[in-house]
């Protein structure tokens, strides 16, 4: 074997273990400083009064301060692989003889070793590995212990080399069984006094909280800014870890963030004089409602209902966080001004805006430097908002529902995202949106939630009685009993069967739905350039960006002049653009449409992003046919606001609803497929937006039978005439529809069994392992492309550097997400050059310019 070549401690005989290196790549801190620095995180956070509440309730007992002390403990073993000569000779300039190993796959074997029975810790780890043994729990806690980079370890799925000297093997120069023995004295020093209840190790519930807050603790613990490196073995720094860890909690928010002595006013929170319907019902909540339900009208206040709700459990210590989920990055982009504005106004935390790539915490900016680092415009840290996983850490953040949801699916650092959220009051706005596949993992995250003690507040102006019976546990009613509930109401689990009643002082409007027969996008362009000819500001929703970006070059041929527009040039609003133009569209939309928006004549055109959680107000509303829970939602963003002035001609609300000319009958024979509505035949079964004709026909009918709609009156009539399975089964019959609606209805039930089959369930034991891919599991059903970094100076069309693009998934077929790209700048946009495809980025978004070759056969 070839000698190893480093310098040896002149007080020891051999080079002491290293835990973590320098920028350099060189041993810079002792390993057992860097144990301790993650226990003591680790510490920190089970004494933080709600997470000590949530681990109380996943081990279903108090856990006293041994119990903790023992967790920390044992979370001081977190990286045990890395006393392994295999994982030291990574810095070695020789290396080791048969290559070196992760200390992960090193941990496995040395607590193989431990648990047959050799004399490992100098005896330190036997009151840890004691009950461990006794309660039969011992790879479920390793597992778990050795999780903490984010997928779970299976106990015996290391490997031996092939001759067993080789494991953990004795070399010159390093003596791995002395630093073991360091090892077990500091543990012993450092953690006097630990004893747990076999009881406790036996809660499922608690080894996944454990593994999070691990993780967690790992990444805090990891942070040399917060824990300098020290390479001498220090036998005090139990108590420099501990201060350390203390202040680190508080630098990055997780401990004792910002928030008023006395619980702050409803005027205070929200700059309303005093609170109305939702807004006022919402403090009869009792407490120990940890699941509610708002139904109201869009428009009624319900966002400043759930910070109202939030400031009471969070000033009557029930949560110490708050994470408000959307459905899309606009909308959060918007509400996180809101928000912030809110928390600006009593004092209380920074609100992140946790939407990846779009670096913003309160009102600084941050722009990506090299090594992981993030620079911020007012020279601070805002450690949460730096990294996707790090969102659900933050004490007030906005971001989509997909960020929540990513704690509840079987995905790396999913644990983590699952035990940070547990501190939070989880609000998740639109959730009618949420598809069979969506509800399928939400549920289960949001009763793994509660399960914890967490609080959980649900938001929509259009929940079926399906949805809302599903979510409270309750048998569904018949149509007639489901639309004969009152409206708005708030249900919660502590009396799920009878709702609050809220006074329905929302905006009251009468709306004159009309049918188009036709779905062409010349004329969608046409009769929204009439209206703004009169001054109308029109608000055109297409269900596909084909649809919209045909309709957008119509218009734009017609009247540019009235067109949306970025730096004086004609813009719209979809998902296919990069980040950093995606909030100058955000920008635009919000400054056109928005309360304090323009009173000229203007076109908005766009998609679904558009349609939910954002407060904008069109005179005019033009939209394809969609489901009608969908269709309200895009209703709410006509005529908004009572008090604004409508042009001549426009004092109604009208809403022009385009559908196939067709009809839709004809869509279910193929099925066919026209502009998001029906389906069409894959290789699996069906595919598609709007895929449930039945749901999609009684709309149709509504609108026809209907001439006027008093909203929100008959919000809770139409929804059930419209989404109900009675109704469903009603026009199915009636159409002769049964093959294509038990079609839809075996989609959605496999939809509904994928979600459930990824989904991390915290009262079953902890998992040994994680599907092969995160890119394989999903928030949203349905195939995600890959990203591409662009070089850097790539500019967009809106004259913003622009830095990643992320073409849909049939576009990339064959493509990874590692290739290169070659930019081309155009005068009116950029081509850009991945593999055989070439795409084409402009102000109509990113397009297919050339598709590659495919071999035949």
């Amino acid at each position: 074997m070839r000698r190893v070549k480093y310098n040896v401690d002149a007080r020891i005989t051999h080079n002491p273990a290293w835990g973590k290196t320098d920028a350099a790549g060189r041993p810079s801190h002792h390993l057992a400083h860097h144990s301790m620095d993650v226990a003591a995180v680790l510490e920190g956070l089970l004494r933080h009064p709600v997470i000590s509440a949530r681990a109380a309730a996943a081990a279903g007992i108090y856990l006293k301060p041994e119990a903790v002390a023992w967790l920390s403990a044992f979370a001081f073993l977190h990286d045990i692989g890395k006393l392994s000569p295999r994982f030291q000779a990574k810095v070695w300039p020789d290396g080791i003889a048969g290559g070196t190993a992760s200390h992960l796959s090193e941990g496995l074997i040395w607590a193989d070793r431990l648990l047959d029975g050799q004399p490992l810790l100098d005896g330190a780890a036997g009151p840890l590995v004691a009950p461990l043994v006794a309660g039969g729990m011992e790879k479920a806690w390793f597992g778990a212990l050795l999780a903490h980079h984010g997928r779970p370890m299976a106990f015996d799925s290391f490997v031996y080399p092939p001759n067993p000297r080789d494991v953990f093997r004795d070399v010159p120069g390093y003596d791995w069984r002395a630093e073991d023995r360091r090892m077990g004295a500091a543990l012993r020093q450092w953690f006097p006094e630990i004893a747990i209840d076999l009881a406790v190790l036996r809660s499922h519930r608690l080894v996944h909280l454990f593994a999070g807050l691990l993780a967690l603790a790992d990444w805090i613990g990891s942070d040399d800014g917060a824990f300098p490196q020290r390479r001498d073995f220090d036998p005090d720094y139990g108590a420099s870890a501990r201060a350390r860890a203390a202040a680190a909690l508080v630098a990055i928010g997780l401990s004792n963030p910002a928030w008023p002595g006395t619980a702050p006013s409803f005027r205070d929170l929200t700059g309303h004089p005093v609170p109305r319907g939702v807004q006022q019902t919402i403090a009869d909540i009792p407490l120990e409602a940890r699941l509610v339900i708002i139904e109201a009208e869009t428009g009624s206040g319900k966002t400043e209902a759930a910070l109202a709700h939030f400031a009471r459990l969070r000033s009557e210590g029930r949560v110490d966080a708050l994470y408000f989920a959307v459905p899309t990055r606009a909308a959060a982009g918007q509400l996180h001004r809101r928000i912030q504005e809110a928390m600006a106004r009593i004092g209380g935390p920074e609100a992140v805006l946790a939407v990846p790539g779009m670096l913003r915490a309160g009102l600084a900016e941050g722009r990506k430097l090299p090594g992981f680092r993030v620079l911020w415009d007012d020279d601070r840290v805002h450690w949460a908002a730096e990294h996707p996983t790090r969102f659900l850490a933050a004490p007030v953040a906005v971001g989509t529902i997909d960020q929540a949801l990513l704690a509840g699916l079987q995905v790396k650092h999913a644990p983590l995202r699952a035990a940070a959220l547990s501190r939070s009051l989880l609000v998740i706005d639109e959730v009618h949106a949420s598809d069979a596949y969506m509800n399928a993992v939400a549920r289960p995250l949001v009763a793994g939630h509660t399960a914890l003690g967490g609080h959980t507040l649900l938001m929509s102006a259009t929940l079926g009685a399906g949805q809302r019976a599903a979510w409270l546990g309750q048998p569904a009613p018949s149509q007639r009993a489901a639309s004969g509930l009152p409206y708005p109401a708030i249900w919660h689990d502590a009396a799920p069967a009878d709702p609050l009643r809220p006074d329905p002082v929302g905006y009251a409007k009468s709306v004159h739905p009309r049918l188009v027969g036709t779905m062409d996008a010349e004329a969608a362009a046409h009769k929204a350039v009439a209206a703004a000819e009169k001054g109308a500001r029109v608000l055109v929703l297409r269900n596909t960006v084909e649809a919209a970006v045909a309709t957008w070059r119509a218009a734009t041929r017609a009247r540019a002049d009235l067109c949306l527009s970025v730096l004086g040039q004609p813009a719209l609003h979809h998902a296919r653009f990069a980040a950093e133009d995606r909030r100058k569209l955000d920008a635009a939309v919000e400054q056109a449409l928005g309360r304090a928006g323009v009173t000229t004549g203007i076109v908005v055109l766009g998609t679904q992003t558009l349609e939910q959680s954002l407060d904008i107000d069109a005179d005019f509303l033009i939209t394809d046919l969609c489901p009608m829970d969908v269709l309200l939602q895009r209703i709410g963003r006509l005529h908004r606001h009572a008090d604004r002035t409508r042009p001549a001609g426009f004092e109604a609300a009208v809403a022009s609803i385009m559908v196939p000319e067709c009809g839709l009958a004809a869509l279910a024979d193929g099925p066919r497929f026209e502009n998001g509505l029906g389906a069409w035949q894959t290789a699996g079964g069906y595919a598609g937006i709007y895929l449930d004709l039945r749901g999609l026909e009684l709309t149709r009918r509504c609108i026809a039978d209907r001439p006027v709609w008093q909203i929100p009156e008959d919000n809770r009539t139409l929804v059930e005439a419209a989404t109900h399975p009675d109704a469903l089964a009603s026009v199915e019959a009636a159409l002769d529809w049964d093959e294509y609606g038990h079609r839809i209805d075996a989609k959605s039930l496999a939809e509904g069994r994928a979600g459930g089959l990824l989904s991390l369930d915290r009262g079953a034991p902890f998992p040994t392992a994680f599907p092969g891919a995160d890119e394989a599991v999903q928030t949203r059903l349905g195939a995600r492309g890959p990203s591409f970094a662009l070089p850097t100076g790539t500019v967009g069309p809106f004259g913003t550097p622009i830095s990643v693009i992320a073409p849909p998934a049939h576009w990339c077929v064959g493509l990874t997400g590692e290739e290169p790209v070659n930019v081309t700048q155009g005068e009116t946009g950029i081509r850009l050059t991945i593999g055989d495809n070439e795409f084409l980025y402009d102000r109509s978004g990113l397009s297919r310019a050339r598709a590659p070759r495919r071999p035949l056969g």
